[in-house]
C-alpha cells in the first residue's frame, strides 16, 4: 500500500509578525501619504505639515501667560464629558426599548416607524429645536448626542434580540423556564451580548460623529466647536490636531471595549482572517 505524504501546511508568515510591527508600519506609511500630500498644490492647504500639526499643540495648551491659547485641556474635557453623558444615557435608554420592542409586538408596531423616521435625519437638523428646548449650554449638546446613540444603539440590540434563535427559547421553556424573566435573563440576554456590543461600538462612534453638531448650540469649550472657530481662523494646524485628537479617543475607546468584548463573548466562535 502506498503511503500518501501529508501536505506540508503552509506557514502563516503574516501572522508571525507581531502586532507592533503591523502598527509600526501602519503608522509610518501614514506619515508618508500625509508628507506628499503636505508638498501637493491643492493639498497642501488641507495637510500642512505633521512637525507643524504637533507645534500647534503648545500653542493652544500653554496659558496665555506664556503666549498661548490654554484651552486645548479644557476642550478635551468638555467634550468628553458631552460625548460620554450623552452615550450614557442614550444606552440606557436604548437598551430596553430595543429588547421590549423585540418582545412585545404592539410596542414595535408603534415605536418602530417613528424610530425608523428620525435616525434618517441628521443631528444638525434638530440641534436648533434642541436649543429652543433647553436653551444653549451642556444640556442640548447632551441631549443630540443621547439622541444619535439612542437611535442607533436602539435598532442595533433590536436586530440582535430578534436574531435569536427561536429554538432556544423553546428548550427554555421545555427545561422549566416559565417565565418571560428567566428567559431573557438565560436565554435572550446572552445569546444578545454580541450585539449589544456592537451597538456600543457603533454608539461611541455616532458619539463623537456628532459632537460638531452637538457643540454648535452655543458651547464655549469643545473639540466640535474649536474646530469651526479655528476653520474660521483658518488656522488649519490646529484643526488638523483637534481631529486626529477625535480619532484617538475614539481608537483609545475602541481598545477599552474590545478588552471587555474578550471576556463577555469569549464563547464566541470567531473567523480568523
Amino acid at each position: 500500500m502506498k503511503i500518501v505524504p501529508r501536505r506540508k501546511r503552509k506557514k502563516d508568515y503574516v501572522a508571525m509578525i507581531p502586532d507592533a510591527v503591523w502598527l509600526a508600519l501602519s503608522l509610518v506609511t501614514a506619515c508618508v501619504v500625509w508628507y506628499f500630500l503636505s508638498k501637493g498644490e491643492v493639498t497642501g492647504r488641507s495637510f500642512p505639515p505633521l512637525v507643524e500639526v504637533f507645534e500647534s499643540y503648545f500653542d493652544m495648551s500653554q496659558p496665555r501667560d506664556m503666549g498661548g491659547r490654554g484651552v486645548f485641556w479644557s476642550d478635551v474635557k468638555s467634550s468628553l464629558i458631552s460625548a460620554g453623558c450623552g452615550f450614557a444615557l442614550g444606552f440606557i435608554y436604548g437598551v430596553p426599548v430595543a429588547f421590549l420592542m423585540a418582545w412585545y409586538r404592539p410596542l414595535r408596531y408603534i415605536v418602530e416607524p417613528w424610530i425608523q423616521f428620525v435616525r434618517n435625519i441628521p443631528p444638525l437638523a434638530y440641534v436648533p429645536l434642541v436649543v429652543i428646548a433647553l436653551g444653549v449650554g451642556r444640556a442640548p449638546q447632551i441631549a443630540v448626542i443621547c439622541l444619535a446613540t439612542f437611535l442607533t444603539i436602539t435598532i442595533t440590540v433590536y436586530q440582535g434580540v430578534t436574531n435569536v434563535d427561536n429554538t432556544l427559547i423553546k428548550a427554555a421553556r421545555v427545561l422549566g423556564a416559565r417565565n418571560d424573566v428567566v428567559i431573557f435573563l438565560k436565554v435572550i440576554f446572552p445569546a444578545t451580548m454580541p450585539y449589544i456590543i456592537t451597538a456600543i461600538r457603533l454608539g461611541i462612534s455616532v458619539a463623537l460623529t456628532t459632537l460638531i453638531a452637538a457643540e454648535s448650540t452655543g458651547a464655549s469649550a469643545g473639540l466640535g466647536m474649536r474646530i469651526r472657530a479655528l476653520s474660521s481662523e483658518f488656522y488649519v494646524e490646529a484643526m488638523m490636531l483637534y481631529i486626529i485628537v477625535v480619532g484617538i479617543i475614539g481608537i483609545a475607546a475602541e481598545n477599552v471595549l474590545r478588552f471587555f468584548e474578550r471576556r463577555l463573548t469569549s464563547w464566541q466562535e470567531k473567523r480568523n482572517a
